[in-house]
């Protein structure tokens, strides 16, 4: 099953190039052009990575839309694609997993994405087991609880 990615960009050179890319190496790529596009598709479909440029119609677009990602259920892994990376790891405050400098090679970035899903995705499958443990005590603590009550 080919992964899914929603690639925002407003320079639509960099868009096609980039979905070109990511298609020629199995993944199945979704593009928006704007931020305001990307929060809809976000509501519609469900991707395993959001990738998006920082600046389009405003200096942050791109950080609402990885805001917008890490708010859905499927919990997608989410990168910046910027030309003008931020120095003081603000990126990182604001969400995102990754940033990835334009000019990118294709190469290197199908790499760099390989490792962030895979990355994402264990943190997930550690995020699931320690809700299963958490609410594994709570059911043996109330189990408990309603034992004593019954002597």
């Amino acid at each position: 099953m080919k992964r899914r990615i929603l690639l925002v960009d407003d320079d639509v050179a960099v868009l096609l190039t980039l979905k070109t890319v990511l298609e020629l190496n199995d993944f199945e790529v979704h593009t928006a052009s704007s931020a305001a596009e990307a929060m809809g598709k976000l509501e519609s479909g469900v991707y395993q990575m959001v990738i998006t440029d920082v600046r389009m119609e405003t200096e942050n677009a791109g950080f609402e839309v990885i805001r917008a990602a890490r708010q859905q259920y499927y919990y997608p892994a989410t990168a910046l694609l910027t030309a003008y990376p931020p120095v003081d790891g603000n990126w990182k405050r604001r969400w995102a997993q990754s940033v990835l400098v334009k000019p990118v090679g294709t190469q290197d970035l199908v790499r760099q994405l390989e490792a962030l899903l895979v990355g994402h995705e264990d943190e997930k499958q550690r995020s699931r087991a320690i809700a299963a443990q958490r609410s594994e005590k709570r059911t043996r603590k109330l189990g408990g609880e309603s034992g004593r009550k019954a002597s």
